[in-house]
């Protein structure tokens, strides 16, 4: 029976071996597979539909609730050729010239405070907020201009106060207010932090944690929302590529992209820390009272006092830093983003990213919400240690310790039943011989 027994220990083994390898492989796997992903082909497909075709033929592109990319098309030819590569066509009544002739006519208005507008991609309309200070004779001329220009440009409005969010995720203080830090970049000598131009004038000091960070150097607002604020040592240390996301966790920024209407997006702030939504629109004008900026990406995400200047990211890409809007993040609202991309050509510097070795690719663990990007702890916390990083469910380790331990168990299995066949021939071959 001793045989018997000895015969299921092994298949136990060998069969608890073969579990852990396929078990550990797909641990591997979806860690890899929760990488920073590039643009899908779908989008990069979408946009370039869009330029190749022309504003005349398309009304702008989005991505759908399934996933697809959707491109708004004028006529049944333009809607083949759509087809044909791959994307949802859908047809319109008005193309982006007539929508952006709008915007234009808006613009030469004369300028009313609390006011804002956007391309409504999906319902084919230019959509005109006025908010809680616009007065009622503003608004009926508002109004009024807008049914002049056409049927397809609609008013409502709104609660609250477009307001910049004066008073990142880490907070910067300034006699000017207090704001958030968004990204840090470089011009290849020195590091700054990209900000809201709206946190302070040239010349402001900003301090974090009882020390001063560094001095606003260069911006623009109105017009755009940007400033740079240098390093008072010129270098923005270790973790620079870092965002943080509370709960000393952050994601690792590897590179800049565009906004698409419909996309996941993830704010981070100092007031109201990590906030997730989407993408409601692009190229959105807003007339704050301080003055109008234009081209923001407009979101569903909430944002609140001291959030200006934080990034907003997704997949580990940096999309935009907090401008203004309105509402708070108990009744909802309107959150407007000026462009990373316009930013950095502005301002003549370029991003800080992880390097091509850059560890950790996978989700970032976020208590209140996963964040596709990578995940990396926030410098000087305790989840930069080695055992930290081994034991996180999202990354590879866990996955390689497990098929390490899968190939010693076989091993193991594979030696005790050879030495049990070695002894069991010597045995016969004493009995043979004996």
């Amino acid at each position: 029976m001793s045989h018997v027994r000895r015969r299921i220990v092994r298949r136990a083994v060998r069969l608890a071996a073969v579990g852990g390898l396929l078990l550990g492989g797909a641990m591997v796997t979806t860690a890899v597979a929760d990488e920073p992903a590039a643009p899908r082909a779908e989008e990069v497909t979408a946009a370039g539909l869009v330029s190749r075709l022309g504003a005349s033929r398309t009304a702008g592109h989005w991505i759908g609730a399934d996933g697809r990319p959707v491109v708004a098309v004028t006529d049944a030819g333009t809607a083949a050729e759509v087809r044909r590569a791959g994307a949802t066509a859908k047809l319109v009544a008005h193309s982006m010239r007539e929508l952006k002739s709008a915007t234009a006519t808006l613009r030469s208005l004369p300028r009313v405070a609390g006011t804002a507008w956007t391309v409504d991609y999906r319902s084919n309309e230019v959509v005109v907020r006025g908010d809680s200070t616009v007065s009622s004779e503003d608004w009926s001329t508002l109004t009024d201009a807008a049914a002049d220009i056409g049927g397809f440009v609609r008013t409502e409005r709104t609660e609250g106060a477009f307001t910049p969010r004066v008073s990142g995720a880490q907070p910067i203080l300034s006699t000017a207010g207090r704001c958030s830090a968004g990204f840090n970049v470089t011009d290849g000598n020195d590091d700054f932090v990209l900000t809201a131009g709206h946190c302070g004038p040239t010349g402001s000091v900003w301090f974090a944690d009882g020390r001063e960070v560094g001095a606003t150097v260069a911006g623009s607002f109105p017009g755009d929302d940007f400033s740079l604020v240098r390093y008072a040592d010129g270098d923005a240390g270790d973790g620079a590529e870092v965002v943080a996301v509370g709960d000393g966790k952050g994601v690792r920024i590897t590179g800049t992209g565009e906004a698409a209407v419909g996309q996941r997006v993830f704010r981070s702030g100092s007031t109201s820390g990590l906030r997730d939504g989407r993408v409601t629109a692009v190229d959105a004008t807003v007339n704050y009272p301080e003055g109008t900026v234009t081209g923001l990406i407009e979101t569903d995400v909430c944002a609140e006092s001291g959030d200006s200047g934080g990034p907003l990211f997704s997949q580990g890409v940096a999309l935009g830093i907090t401008s203004g809007g309105n509402g708070d993040c108990a009744s909802g609202g309107t959150t407007f983003f000026q462009p990373v991309s316009e930013a950095l050509r502005s301002l003549g510097v370029r991003l800080l990213t992880a390097g091509p070795a850059g560890s950790g690719q996978g989700v970032s663990a976020v208590p209140s919400a996963p964040v596709p990007g990578a995940a990396a702890p926030v410098p000087g916390t305790d989840a930069s240690t080695l055992p930290a990083r081994l034991t996180d469910r999202q990354n590879v380790g866990p996955g390689l310790l497990v098929v390490a331990g899968s190939l010693l168990m076989w091993v193991a299995a594979r030696w005790i039943r050879t030495e049990h066949d070695r002894k069991a021939y010597r045995r016969h071959y004493s009995a043979t011989w004996g």
